[in-house]
């Protein structure tokens, strides 16, 4: 039997993974937890091998839930859902200790063989990030802008950006609009997510 535990806050999304996963003869759901609080915890007594974690429960860093997770329960396999399928935060999860990464919104029986998959060791992600993450859209931006940008995603003011890159403060102005130009976005902020987004940082 393959001992399962469920993270998801939304009780009816909740019973409906347990429901499906309980259906299988192979399954055993050990626990639903509607909190990260107690994961760790749960997971050292039930000791799963696979733990389905929603990325996106609110009120929780469930990347750092899941390093901890990592760190206390080695043995469980983790498989985390999120509706986020972008390249960064398919690195940032895999970064985190997890073994899948895949969309909230997969068929029940997709979601079975899933589990059996990273209980066995494989790893599965969304083919859609994956291939992003893999292949990258070619940046617009020089080496010195996405130098900038990397400064600017530090969340430092321009003084100190123009000090820490030794430029004048006018020179980081304008690489700034020029990156806001190339990437079609409308502030710095926009302009590190998009980034972010296609893998450039």
């Amino acid at each position: 039997m393959i001992r399962i535990v469920i993270v998801e806050e939304m009780g009816l999304l909740r019973g409906a993974l347990r429901a499906v996963l309980s259906n299988e003869e192979d399954l055993d759901v050990v626990a639903d937890l509607h909190e990260a609080g107690e994961l760790v915890a749960v997971a050292r007594a039930r000791r799963p091998d696979v733990v389905v974690v929603d990325l996106e429960l609110p009120g929780a860093d469930m990347l750092a839930v899941v390093a901890r997770l990592a760190e206390a329960a080695p043995g469980s396999a983790v498989l985390a859902l999120s509706t986020q399928l972008t390249p960064e935060a398919l690195q940032r999860a895999i970064r985190a200790g997890a073994r899948g990464f895949v969309d909230k919104n997969l068929p029940p029986a997709e979601l079975a063989r899933l589990v059996r998959a990273v209980s066995l060791g494989e790893r599965v992600f969304d083919p859609v990030a994956a291939v992003a993450a893999l292949n990258p859209p070619e940046s617009p931006l020089t080496d010195r802008e996405l130098e900038v940008l990397r400064i600017v995603a530090e969340g430092l003011p321009l003084k100190e950006i123009a000090r820490r890159l030794f430029l004048a403060h006018g020179t980081v102005r304008n690489h700034l609009s020029v990156i806001m130009r190339k990437t079609g976005t409308r502030n710095r902020l926009e302009a590190v997510r998009q980034a972010q987004r296609a893998g450039w940082l």
